[in-house]
């Protein structure tokens, strides 16, 4: 008797909490995630649906601070917004060295810039 009190109460509870999980995701992403029974089950789908699209976040801020060019404006917000992107892989534990992303930072400058690549390529403690 105990046991389908306690039952009844958890069916109530997870009912309510997949209500709540379904309700608050987008109609996209609710799409394409499988209904389930309990809502460990159905977070845990969800989890695994972002997992993939997190290689692909990696990917496409690689993709960025390869083909950054500068467009003008001031040089350090150039700068400080590839350092930006670079920094976001860090946590995902794929953090560039900071002698990389000079080079990265360098390769993106115009011609303009040539003479303040060369001054840095020819300080000796670099």
């Amino acid at each position: 008797m105990e046991y389908d009190l306690k039952r009844k109460k958890w069916d109530i509870s997870n009912r309510k909490c997949l209500m709540v999980a379904k309700s608050i995701i987008s109609d996209a992403i609710r799409g394409s995630i499988p209904d389930c029974d309990t809502a460990i089950e159905y977070l845990k789908k969800v989890e695994s649906q972002f997992t993939g699209s997190s290689k692909a976040y990696v990917n496409s801020l690689i993709k960025k601070l390869f083909n950054e060019k500068y467009s003008g404006g001031g040089i350090r917000e150039h700068i400080l917004k590839m350092s930006n992107t670079a920094s976001k892989l860090k946590p995902m534990d794929l953090g560039l060295n900071d002698e990389f992303l000079i080079y990265l930072v360098f390769a993106s400058l115009p011609k303009e810039y040539e003479t303040f690549v060369v001054n840095y390529n020819m300080q000796p403690d670099k």
